[in-house]
């Protein structure tokens, strides 16, 4: 027995080292060195002071600001709590909360016709992103708290696009934290 032992008892040890280890320290290295933002979280500075990241979204709620897509992680955008809602597509509560949430979004806009990022939950509740259509719809409520023209709105929300990555993947996106960073700087707010 102790012959089968002593070979499993290093296997372990070396293989602990190796990729317990070695591999990870290996990766972060490798990772700092070419791409640091990326590998420390791509954390977004304003005047020095980070203020979120720019691949995990965050709950914006006031008017002047661009509101994210709706999130089920825990009470909304909780990091810990990531994940979906699990409803069905048949499921009578699905059902009922987009009804409601479309009815909020139809009265408060004026659209009949909504982008779905407007009702529907990302899969992981955190999503930073969301449609140049739902960004524009939000334009004239920005434009009115930040006393800003809804043209002006429109073009920081513009610049705030970007395409699908390598030209073919994905689709155009807004950032969510980076489009009211450049709101921010475009008409500030009393702190």
């Amino acid at each position: 027995m102790l012959s089968q032992l002593r070979p499993a008892a290093t296997l372990l040890a070396l293989f602990t080292l190796l990729l317990g280890l070695a591999y990870p320290a290996a990766m972060t290295e490798l990772a700092q060195a070419t791409m640091p933002y990326q590998a420390n979280g791509s954390i977004v500075l304003r005047d020095g002071e980070p203020v979120g990241s720019s691949i995990v979204g965050q709950a914006f709620a006031t008017p002047q600001y661009l509101h994210p897509r709706l999130s089920a992680a825990g009470q909304g955008y909780d990091a810990s709590a990531s994940g979906g809602t699990n409803l069905a597509p048949t499921s009578a509560k699905l059902a009922a909360r987009l009804t409601g949430d479309g009815a909020a979004l139809s009265a408060e806009t004026g659209a009949t016709l909504l982008p779905a990022d407007a009702v529907t939950a990302s899969g992981s509740g955190l999503d930073p992103d969301i449609s140049p259509a739902y960004a524009q719809l939000q334009a004239p409520r920005i434009a009115q708290a930040r006393g800003l023209t809804v043209d002006a709105v429109r073009a920081i929300l513009d610049r705030a696009t970007s395409g699908r990555t390598f030209g073919i993947l994905g689709e155009p996106r807004v950032n969510v934290l980076q489009a009211n960073l450049a709101l921010d700087t475009a008409a500030p707010l009393a702190r």
